[in-house]
């Protein structure tokens, strides 16, 4: 199945465990819905951006996806059905800390891909960092010793 098809989110919303093969399938899901909606989160698509999702997306997961996929994931019916948040939300619980904080990452390097971020592109980041459930040190890395 293609990661661009979004089947695993779809299954982990239903209710679905996943498996730790899916899991890693789900991270990179995760990612790509994530970053191809921060393209229009300032309402603007920019061809900067969408050609820094692709950039960013096979940094993170070694995959590569054309811009057709990044721009479909963006405008994606998916999101009528839920809004991106709701997606994450669920999924988060699903997802290691450690690929929860490297969307984050991700998201940021596509949030500032064009030099610039605006008002709407800091709160899309927030909503998703709440989202995913993460804190202040988990994004600046800082981890407690055992």
């Amino acid at each position: 199945m293609s990661i661009a098809s979004l089947g695993g989110v779809l299954k982990i919303f239903g209710g679905s465990e996943p498996t730790p093969e899916e899991q890693t399938q789900l991270a990179q899901e995760v990612m790509l819905m994530t970053l191809a909606r921060a393209t229009a989160a300032d309402t603007n698509i920019k061809a900067i951006e969408v050609e820094k999702v692709r950039e960013v997306l096979q940094a993170h997961t070694g995959a590569e996806f054309s811009t057709a996929d990044v721009r479909v994931a963006a405008n994606s019916a998916i999101y009528e059905k839920a809004p991106l948040d709701k997606y994450l939300a669920t999924s988060a619980k699903k997802l290691a800390d450690a690929d929860r904080v490297d969307i984050a990452q991700a998201l940021a390097e596509v949030i500032n891909a064009d030099g610039r971020v605006s008002s709407r592109e800091i709160d899309f980041f927030n909503k998703c960092i709440n989202a995913l459930a993460l804190t202040p040190a988990q994004l600046m890395g800082l981890q407690e010793e055992d």
